[in-house]
């Protein structure tokens, strides 16, 4: 009886020593997928604790157990099988699309949640593709080649940016690759239709053969997608809202704090636009003109492009533009989008009477010559005249500018 009792249980130690295998990657315990491409394999891990809503879609589609697919999607796997239509070197490939067009859906949209701590920062990061906003998200993901500082959900300063306004982009980050940077690498580097397309479809198809989720560890392995999916999702737009709200009163504070400050700056600043308009000397057409600084430069001919530095200023001392970086910065004004841009810099500008520039502007670029530094006052007249520029320029309102001529453009 005890042989006939220890062969089966003898039977059953080899077949338990048999199924632990060794870990098929070296890696922490967590929650991970396995993307298998035609072009190799990324493993990436997943950021379950910090987005789980945004985790437990991917990991149900990729199971094939997501509550909200389509009924054609239920029960498989959804990413097999699917491509990486849009693919961009250097910046970035973006798969999960079923029909491969960059339009397509699971049959639902839903609200990303997101961290703060989590960003695009690095190369081999996941990120939700979107149309705007937060509440447009499906199957679409993408993996950066660089990092995207422009797709986080927050500022560089920590605030929340207004995610439902047009042009901001916003993408949940849910994870990262810790295995198969370069083959997010080759990806990105194959060959597009057509580079000038916003599509950047590949030639070849590149497919995802498969996405396996591997989970590690108790907590990886009690992760349970469509629950979590189902129990979290109501509350990201809630507390997207209220982020929002209190987004939008630290702006209104710190609007508040910036008009005082401009204030200030514009009171102090208004006796020097008093005393160059009352030592300037008057022309013809009525612009009032005074030197700061007299060149030995070249003057430029009709039809010749000068590089121009300028400050434009309501009468009561008030900033209204600059291409001079200090001047913004010290009338509270600095835009960020103008720095990234390069547009703190001399500006190319025509010397011509058909120029795109309003009647006493032309006239005085062409008094100046390279060197010149002047303050020109403009009577309405000779800027934006009866119509203004609304909301910032109102009708019939006189101008000072103080108008450097930097170069001509060769």
């Amino acid at each position: 009886m005890i042989k006939k009792l220890f062969i089966p249980f003898a039977a059953l130690l080899i077949i338990a020593s048999s199924s632990c295998k060794e870990p098929k990657y070296d890696i922490e315990d967590g929650l991970y997928a396995e993307i298998v491409t035609s072009k190799g394999t990324m493993v990436a891990k997943l950021h379950y604790d910090e987005v789980p809503v945004t985790v437990a879609n991917f990991v149900a589609l990729s199971e094939g157990n997501h509550p909200l697919a389509e009924e054609k999607y239920k029960g498989k796997p959804f990413y097999d099988g699917i491509t990486f239509h849009r693919v961009m070197n250097n910046f970035m490939i973006q798969g999960g699309d079923p029909t491969g067009t960059g339009s397509g859906t699971p049959g639902y949209r839903f609200a990303a949640d997101f961290s703060k701590e989590l960003k695009h920062d690095k190369p081999g990061i996941l990120s939700m593709a979107n149309s705007g906003g937060i509440n447009t998200n499906g199957s679409q993901f993408f993996i950066t080649e660089r990092p995207y500082p422009r797709g986080d959900f927050f500022d560089a300063e920590g605030n929340l940016k207004p995610c439902d306004q047009r042009g901001i982009s916003c993408h949940s980050v849910f994870g990262e690759l810790v295995i198969g940077l370069e083959v997010q690498d080759s990806i990105s580097n194959v060959e597009v239709i057509d580079p000038r397309a916003r599509n950047n479809k590949p030639v070849e198809d590149v497919l995802i053969n498969k996405v396996n989720i591997i989970r590690i560890g108790r907590d990886a392995k009690k992760f349970d997608a469509p629950k979590v999916f189902q129990e979290n999702m109501p509350k990201v737009e809630e507390t997207f809202n209220e982020l929002r709200k209190e987004a939008a009163k630290k702006a209104e504070e710190a609007k508040l704090i910036a008009e005082e400050k401009k204030a200030k700056i514009a009171l102090e600043f208004k006796p020097t636009i008093d005393d160059y308009a009352s030592k300037a000397k008057t022309l013809a057409s009525g612009l009032k003109m005074h030197y700061l600084n007299k060149g030995t430069g070249e003057k430029p001919k009709t039809g010749q492009t000068a590089m121009i530095n300028y400050q434009g200023y309501f009468t009561d001392g008030k900033l209204l533009d600059s291409n001079v970086k200090e001047v913004e910065e010290k009338f509270g004004m600095l835009n960020p989008q103008k720095v990234q841009r390069g547009m703190y810099a001399p500006a190319p500008m025509k010397i011509s009477p058909d120029a795109n520039l309003f009647p006493g502007f032309k006239e005085a670029l062409a008094t100046l010559r390279v060197g010149d530094k002047a303050f020109f006052y403009f009577p309405s007249h000779l800027a934006y005249g009866e119509a203004g520029r609304p909301p910032v320029v109102q009708p019939n309102t006189d101008l000072a500018f103080i108008i450097e001529m930097v170069d001509i453009q060769k």
